[in-house]
């Protein structure tokens, strides 16, 4: 008992050290230091509305429809770090698996509470920006949390199988890259899903059902505009509505596994 505590205790310490380390790290040398964490979302969100809100028209007549852009762009921001930077974590921890024996699960945890971090301050900033908007905010908005929590999950899960094939092939980064620029595109952040319904309804139903997707728009309905579409009131049959839950826990189970089993050879293969 008090070995397994022990051990328990050994990788908590380590997992804050190896937080502490990647956070000071990724803004080393920058003059503006953490503020990048804000300033890179804030500034891509102003290049999106620009061309899509105030050009393009997307999102004309939805409330509140800017800071949903804003919240849409700072999750998929989240999502994209977290298995990008968990994807390359053991790589770049080569040297310290080679030398130290200890649970490898760690240093892709510590990849992902990094993007984490992030997003906490990057909401806070979100929120700053509904109250400004005029945003009503409802008791149902206390929910928001089984969100991230679900959001971190797929996203752990992902960052585990990326980093598992990454080591064995460094060609999954330039793969990856492509599906996160198609994903970005085909999940309803730049766009309101009416707009995929014009053309096609079952389109539209597919797109939802991303878990991604899902987590979007329920953290818009949630947050900023309760007649927001979500795969729970859009889908119409309850069953179908739980695949995008249903597949992160079936791939949250699959990417353990599969973790677990080639972490083994890791330093071997680096």
């Amino acid at each position: 008992m008090k070995k397994a505590v022990g051990k328990y205790r050994y990788s908590l310490i380590l997992l804050r050290e190896l937080v502490k380390t990647d956070f000071k790290l990724r803004y080393q040398g920058s003059v503006l230091g953490m503020a990048w964490s804000v300033l890179k979302p804030l500034m891509l969100f102003a290049v999106m509305y620009v061309v899509f809100v105030k050009f393009l028209r997307f999102g004309a007549g939805i409330p509140h429809f800017a800071v949903s852009l804003l919240l849409g762009i700072t999750l998929w921001s989240f999502f994209a770090e977290a298995a990008s930077q968990g994807m390359q974590a053991i790589i770049a921890r080569g040297d310290l698996l080679r030398k130290i024996n200890f649970p490898k699960h760690i240093v892709v945890v510590s990849a992902t509470v990094s993007a984490l971090i992030n997003l906490v301050i990057n909401l806070v900033v979100v929120l700053i920006f509904a109250i400004i908007n005029g945003v009503d905010f409802h008791w149902y908005a206390l929910l928001a949390p089984l969100l991230i929590i679900q959001l971190y999950t797929f996203a752990l899960a992902v960052a585990f199988l990326l980093a598992t094939l990454y080591v064995k092939w460094r060609d999954i980064g330039h793969i990856w890259d492509v599906i996160l620029q198609a994903g970005f595109y085909a999940t309803p952040i730049i766009y309101p899903l009416s707009m995929v319904a014009v053309h096609s309804v079952v389109a539209s139903k597919i797109l939802l059902l991303s878990p991604m997707a899902q987590i979007i728009q329920d953290m818009r309905h949630l947050l900023i505009y309760n007649g927001t579409e979500t795969v729970w009131s859009y889908i119409g049959n309850f069953w179908v509505a739980l695949i995008p839950i249903l597949f992160t826990i079936v791939l949250v189970l699959l990417a353990s596994l599969y973790f677990n089993k080639n972490s083994r050879h890791f330093a071997e293969e680096i």
